[in-house]
């Protein structure tokens, strides 16, 4: 009986002893699962930004377990409407904010260009900014007329709604109901399939996802804009003429996960994602 009570005494040291322990413990790891994020977060917009944030919210994730970042794509329109409205944690926009949506907040986290792309087979080397304002217009629709073959052009246009045509139309001073497209698209992806897929096509698309486009073998090749080679190098330099911001906008002043995510992707973490991307990162 001695012995069954020494026992008992001992297994409830024990125990008293576990708890102490953990008590002891309990303080650091209640702080350590308080501070870990946690959530999910949504982001919608730019298909131009869309691969770039899918990767570096692959990294985010990989860094912080407990958080699910969701990308999806339609256009900086979307991304506008979706942040203002709340439907979406961050819009994605390949462009700078403008004057009228000084109510949400922008972030940088890389720039890009926008460049003319044609077929690799196409001998058209170049093209003066007239020449792509007249094929665009529908005043020369051979490629016989610019130097190239005799061959009808297939004008490729973007969506309403998207930065880069808005870009497009501002630097080239023209108004999309003056354009005589042959094919509307939507995305860089789209728009690279398409010209791929016609020998006598013409498209502008993101500098970036076009090189890397090339890298992957896909028949099409950039033109210079302006005399200038259209290269990411080019876009760093700041010589090519057309480039624009890549951006990430909240309604607000971004707190917690929005803020923690938004901090990610313009840290020296992710640069290497971006250019694995071709495009240029934000400047130290």
């Amino acid at each position: 009986m001695k012995n069954l009570t020494t026992l008992a005494s001992m297994s409830m040291g024990l125990v008293a002893c576990f708890w102490l322990q953990s008590c002891a413990q309990s303080p650091e790891v209640a702080t350590q699962l308080t501070d870990q994020l946690q959530g999910k977060l949504v982001l919608t917009g730019s298909s131009t930004v869309a691969p770039l944030a899918s990767e570096i919210g692959k990294r985010f994730e990989s860094e912080n377990p407990r958080v699910r970042v969701d990308v999806q794509t339609g256009g900086s329109s979307r991304g506008i409407a979706d942040a203002r409205q709340r439907v979406a944690d961050i819009g994605m926009v390949s462009r700078d904010l403008k004057q009228s949506e000084k109510d949400l907040q922008g972030f940088a986290i890389a720039r890009d260009g926008i460049g003319i792309i044609v077929h690799k087979t196409n001998p058209v080397q170049s093209l003066s900014n007239q020449q792509i304002v007249d094929i665009y217009q529908g005043k020369i629709d051979n490629w016989q007329d610019v130097g190239g073959k005799r061959a009808p052009i297939t004008v490729v246009n973007k969506a309403e709604g998207r930065s880069t045509l808005e870009l497009f139309l501002k630097y080239f001073q023209l108004k999309n109901s003056e354009i005589k497209a042959d094919v509307v698209i939507g995305d860089n992806e789209q728009g690279i399939k398409t010209v791929a897929g016609n020998p006598n096509g013409i498209g502008y698309v993101s500098i970036g996802t076009a090189e890397y486009s090339s890298k992957q073998d896909v028949p099409i090749k950039l033109l210079p804009v302006a005399g200038i080679a259209a290269t990411t190098e080019n876009v760093q330099n700041g010589t090519f003429p057309l480039s624009r911001s890549l951006t990430l906008v909240t309604k607000t002043i971004p707190v917690g996960l929005d803020k923690a995510f938004i901090e990610f992707s313009r840290s020296q973490k992710v640069q290497d994602i971006v250019t694995e991307q071709n495009f240029v990162p934000l400047e130290e």
